[in-house]
């Protein structure tokens, strides 16, 4: 059981028709990944600038920051006042789990550097090496994890204070933790392959992705599955603080 926890949702990105259609929106999506039995999980759609006050920041046990079309290191009113927000969640000492957008926000709001990654875009399933940091040791999970990943920009400064836990051969901080509170993870353990192939048409779509590469994207696709189990396994236990 989940002893009555509450969790939200900072959704920090507009949803798609397709996504809400066949997953009730990004935060379906988190909540089917990360909710246990008897918890309570809401959302607040950050990127329209509704955001939680103090009171309501109280009744969580955690939050969950979403990836974005927007860029980390912008300054746009929603991105500066979501950067006061997790410094605040931080001095609450709140749980927040990062991921893409949101491990680069909770990077740069806790004093890290993000911006464009040098080698240019990550997208499909990459492999990352965990650290030999003792976080994971009780969940018996393997130094090596296949991982969905969709970003063109990088954490390329840890903040002061924090420790990389993951890597991989494009991107050089795949995952951080700061403190026993917050953790940051660059790929997506929520998505499925079906959710990157709509983004890669997406991005095709908008000029963002050349078609060719969108072609070589998806005839690579479906050849290997993310490790989704122990993904579930390692979000599920930081967040509700059973590592």
């Amino acid at each position: 059981m989940g002893g009555g926890k509450r969790f939200a949702v900072l959704l920090c990105a507009e949803d798609s028709d397709y996504v809400k259609k066949r997953y009730g929106g990004y935060y379906g999506v988190f909540v089917d990944m990360l909710a246990e039995e008897g918890e309570t999980w809401d959302v607040f759609k950050v990127a329209n600038g509704e955001f939680p006050d103090d009171e309501q920041i109280e009744r969580f046990d955690g939050f969950v920051i979403t990836g974005s079309c927007n860029d980390a290191h912008g300054n746009d009113v929603w991105i500066c006042d979501l950067i006061s927000l997790l410094k605040k969640l931080d001095s609450f000492n709140k749980k927040v789990l990062g991921i893409c957008f949101g491990h680069q926000i909770l990077s740069r709001a806790l004093g890290g550097k993000t911006g464009r990654a040098i080698s240019g875009w990550d997208i499909g399933l990459t492999t990352i090496h965990l650290s030999s940091s003792n976080l994971f040791s009780s969940l018996k999970i393997p130094s090596t994890l296949s991982i969905i990943e969709c970003h063109r920009d990088e954490v390329r400064e840890l903040p002061p204070k924090a420790e990389m836990i993951a890597w991989s051969e494009k991107t050089g901080v795949e995952m951080f933790r700061y403190g026993d509170h917050m953790m940051g993870i660059q790929g997506h353990p929520e998505y499925t392959q079906d959710i990157l192939i709509h983004l890669v048409d997406r991005l095709r779509h908008r000029n963002l992705i050349a078609d060719s590469y969108a072609d070589e994207l998806k005839a690579n696709m479906g050849k290997v599955e993310p490790d989704k189990d122990e993904w579930k396994k390692l979000c599920t236990s930081f967040l509700k603080g059973r590592l």
